[in-house]
């Protein structure tokens, strides 16, 4: 059996592999919406796409959550809940990207093929991933699994330092990604169609994605410059400190975007406003209301 720190570290791990998939398929959604080519789909294709893009922050969402679940409910401690708890969440977001890539599909291979070639086509992709990300894994699934206790566990400083970088390389791919599209939007013939109001939206944002960056590339910075490579309580304290800062800068940019994105679609303020409102109060409600909530439980 493997010890509850490495499965932990695995977990996280592998919520490193589904963030990559996650970020690229983010990163085109909100590209998409600026190209000459996006104007030309019907209103029911561009209304999909928005959908895919509100479903797909749901995934993103829950496969960061576990980061924050591990700084405040335990404070970097491992648990054998926070195991579960990560891989729940994993379970989960396969769930939303798998829509989000059907839809995709469908409406990008619609686009050539036409709307019975895109069902087909979406229709493969989500049956396909079914098959493998759940179909798979159920049907080979061991029934010896153990049920250990949700007690904390004395855990090293090296592994909450070490668990505390990888859930910012977690976090990281997610915001570099939007960074990048959020830069590179700027010199898009749909962005100058754009009214002021939203290209100022896009730069407040594409300032918050600056920051988040900038604050989850500093702990490995500080962990060479300020201990030179040596494990402390103060780089624990630190890493933890800039990680939950970027936690609350990162969904404002994105919120930011899809605000512009949804504005430029359906032309009205107010769906966009609800829109972006709804998914800040989904990820802060995930990363920060059910942790303390949680935690609040533990320390009854």
């Amino acid at each position: 059996m493997a010890e509850l720190k490495d499965k932990i570290k695995i977990a996280l791990d592998e919520s490193r592999m589904l963030v990559l998939g996650t970020q690229v398929l983010l990163g085109f959604q909100f590209r998409s919406s600026f190209e000459p080519a996006f104007d030309q789909l019907p209103k029911s294709s561009q209304t999909l796409k928005i959908i895919g893009l509100m479903i797909l922050l749901v995934a993103i969402t829950l496969i960061m959550a576990p980061g924050s679940y591990h700084r405040i409910v335990r404070a970097g401690s491992d648990a054998e809940d926070v195991h579960q708890f990560a891989t729940t969440m994993m379970d989960l977001a396969l769930i939303p990207f798998l829509l989000a890539f059907t839809l995709d599909f469908y409406t990008s291979i619609g686009r050539i093929l036409g709307t019975a070639g895109g069902l087909i086509a979406g229709a493969a992709v989500g049956v396909t991933c079914l098959a493998f990300w759940y179909g798979f894994g159920w049907f080979s699934r061991s029934s010896k699994r153990a049920h250990g206790r949700k007690t904390m566990q004395r855990t090293p400083l090296k592994t909450k330092i070490d668990q505390a970088l990888t859930e910012a390389r977690v976090v990281l791919p997610g915001a570099q990604a939007l960074l990048g599209f959020q830069l590179v939007t700027m010199f898009m013939d749909g962005f100058d169609k754009l009214p002021n109001s939203s290209k100022f939206i896009h730069i407040a944002s594409l300032a918050l994605i600056a920051l988040t960056t900038i604050l989850l590339m500093t702990p490995a910075a500080f962990h060479r410059i300020a201990e030179g490579g040596e494990d402390t309580e103060r780089m624990h304290t630190v890493a933890s400190a800039l990680l939950m800062g970027a936690m609350i800068t990162l969904p404002l940019g994105i919120c930011g975007d899809v605000f512009v994105v949804i504005e430029k679609v359906t032309k009205s303020i107010s769906i966009s406003v609800t829109c972006a409102i709804l998914a800040l109060a989904f990820f802060y409600g995930t990363w920060f209301g059910f942790t303390t909530y949680r935690r609040s439980q533990l320390n009854q």
